[in-house]
């Protein structure tokens, strides 16, 4: 009797102790001088704001809610509002033998010529093994040709967003999808991509997740690395923090040169294995960046910014704590 009630004892001096560590531990921080903000940030949209006839047959949704001038319009104002420069309109997925789905002729130009001082970069790519096949030549070959066509039709796209998923690290397919498309596409587009966080021991799946050298590789591909900072299935708030923060440093670090966005969640998928929005959310991916960005004493000229999954699912109050908690405080506008 005496021995279990030395046992309980020492068991509760120890999850007291770890309970202690626990609140002592800061992996976070909340800013809000607006010290991290550039005014150059992206946001994910949706389909329907480039989407022709058969998605909306699909999916039932209204056109109007994307094809009415003053819908675009309020977009565009809430994008200037919430220092947005950066926008991947969804143009997903591929055809399994490599072509992006049609656009809407007048809605793309009425989109695009409201849109005029935004970086528009269609989102485009599909699902590794169901609509994208990699090691395919001729499914490469017509992606190809089909954003070559896009581009090449409305020049005021800024360039294209490749997202492919899932994508193991060492893919080397993918890269030389990376060197034909930088030759293929019109001079001074930009050749985005929502790319993925390095390894880590809280989540050691390297088909979601870069090691370094191949992050590097990848990054010298590009011009600018949207970085997907969500899907870790973590359940513990500060460890997400802990790795949001580490995460940065270690992104700003790999990329060289190239452009860095830094991948937020605010999307709400209850109940599924690898997100929870209680945890994977937008107050604790902003204190880890701000964290990890205040680690450098001079913001690295190469990043850009965050980047938001998705604005179809950001709440009035997400936009609120943006601006409270990420939006430099020159706040002209709101």
């Amino acid at each position: 009797m005496k021995l279990l009630c030395r046992v309980a004892l020492v068991l509760f001096l120890i999850a007291g102790l770890l309970l202690l560590l626990n609140a002592m531990w800061s992996p976070g921080e909340i800013i809000t001088d607006g010290r991290h903000d550039l005014k150059t940030n992206g946001i994910w949209i949706q389909h329907g704001w480039l989407g022709d006839d058969s998605w909306f047959a699909r999916t039932g949704k209204n056109p109007k809610l994307f094809r009415d001038i003053e819908k675009i319009k309020t977009l565009k104002t809430k994008l200037q509002k919430h220092h947005i420069t950066d926008l991947y309109p969804h143009l997903c997925p591929t055809t399994t033998d490599g072509m992006i789905p049609h656009v809407d002729p007048k809605q793309t130009e009425r989109f695009l010529k409201v849109m005029k001082d935004v970086r528009v970069m269609p989102w485009v790519g599909g699902v590794q093994g169901k609509q994208v096949f990699l090691q395919s030549p001729q499914w490469q070959k017509y992606f190809i040709r089909s954003i070559v066509n896009l581009l090449k039709t409305y020049p005021e796209f800024s360039g294209i967003h490749i997202n492919i998923e899932p994508l193991p690290s060492g893919n080397q397919d993918f890269l030389r999808l990376l060197i034909e498309l930088r030759r293929s596409i019109p001079e001074g587009k930009i050749l985005s991509l929502a790319a993925y966080p390095p390894l880590t021991v809280w989540h050691p799946f390297s088909a979601v997740h870069w090691d370094k050298p191949y992050f590097e590789k990848v990054s010298k591909g590009v011009d600018q690395l949207a970085v997907m900072m969500y899907d870790t299935a973590i359940p513990f708030e500060k460890v997400y923090q802990y790795i949001m923060a580490s995460w940065t440093k270690e992104i700003i670090g790999w990329a060289g040169n190239t452009e860095v966005l830094l991948g937020v969640p605010v999307y709400d998928d209850s109940g599924v294995g690898y997100h929870d929005p209680k945890v994977e959310n937008l107050r604790n991916a902003l204190m880890g960046i701000h964290f990890g960005l205040s680690s450098f004493p001079i913001l690295p000229r190469h990043y850009r910014g965050i980047a938001i999954y998705s604005e179809w699912e950001m709440s009035d109050s997400e936009w609120e704590y943006l601006r409270e908690n990420y939006l430099s405080p020159n706040r002209q506008g709101y």
